[in-house]
């Protein structure tokens, strides 16, 4: 029951956080099933890599109603939208891949360095600030750009709007717009990465019952369960309330987060 509890919570906060910064929410599902999982003693092998394949399954629910709530409101630029695609599908197979080759301890140090820096950048930059360009970027620009986020993002199992949020920005986008397309580019990133994860771990000897892959089904039903409904609350926000304070108290969790994922590398140094 404290399990379901648990994805219940993490599914809202996750949710909320995909509307409203259009990061898809897995650099919160990730640290919580990590922490779940360790308690429920899953295998090392394979604990992080199910951690992020289960996270990218989630992200596919979230990002769409997310971006229901973005499209409506004119938030999703479609043309930039499927130049980053393209990209990012190809992307995204690639970092399943290289994460099955990773180990589960690597794959956490990844993690946990990616969560720290954002969570600087946010603190202390000043944040992105949009280029000279209002016309929509060239495929030539789009299409590797989402290529390596999509790579990154599928490695790690976030949305990557933590990168595409930027760089629609330096590139002319206006804001909001940037964050609602960078919530639709959440979904080919998660759908092509979770089924990777799931083909890539399936049969491994390690995996509890009830998993697919590397995609454990009762946390996915029950964070989907709340952040169907969070996340256009979370967009609403994003409409409506000023960024610079929900930046810096993000930026303050993720620094919480990627320290204590760091926690024993730092120790044992």
């Amino acid at each position: 029951m404290l399990d379901i509890l648990i994805y219940l919570a993490a599914g809202a906060v996750a949710g909320l956080l995909s509307g409203l910064f259009g990061i898809g929410g897995g650099v919160i599902i990730v640290p919580v099933l990590l922490a779940l999982f360790a308690l429920r003693e899953v295998p090392a092998s394979v604990i992080m890599h199910m951690a992020v394949g289960t996270s990218l399954a989630t992200i596919v629910f979230t990002a769409i109603s997310s971006v229901r709530s973005h499209w409506r409101r004119g938030g999703v630029l479609v043309p930039v939208f499927l130049r980053l695609a393209a990209g990012m599908c190809l992307g995204s197979v690639l970092g399943a891949l290289i994460a099955g080759q990773m180990s589960g301890a690597l794959l956490k140090a990844a993690f946990g360095v990616f969560l720290l820096a954002l969570g600087l950048q946010l603190a202390f930059g000043r944040g992105p600030r949009p280029g000279p360009r209002p016309a929509t970027p060239s495929a030539l620009i789009l299409a590797p750009a989402g290529s390596a986020i999509g790579a990154v993002s599928s490695l790690l199992g976030i949305a990557g709007g933590a990168m595409t949020v930027p760089l629609l920005a330096r590139l002319g986008i206006p804001m909001r717009q940037a964050v609602g397309t960078s919530a639709a580019c959440g979904l080919p990133i998660a759908l092509v990465g979770a089924a990777a994860f799931m083909a890539t771990g399936f049969g491994h000897p390690d995996l509890p019952q009830r998993a697919i892959g590397y995609v454990y089904w009762p946390a996915f039903l029950g964070i989907i369960a709340m952040s169907l409904f969070t996340a256009p609350l979370g967009a609403r926000l994003a409409h409506r309330l000023p960024q610079h304070i929900l930046q810096r108290a993000f930026a303050l969790l993720l620094i919480v987060l990627g320290l204590n994922l760091l926690r024993p590398l730092l120790l044992s140094g």
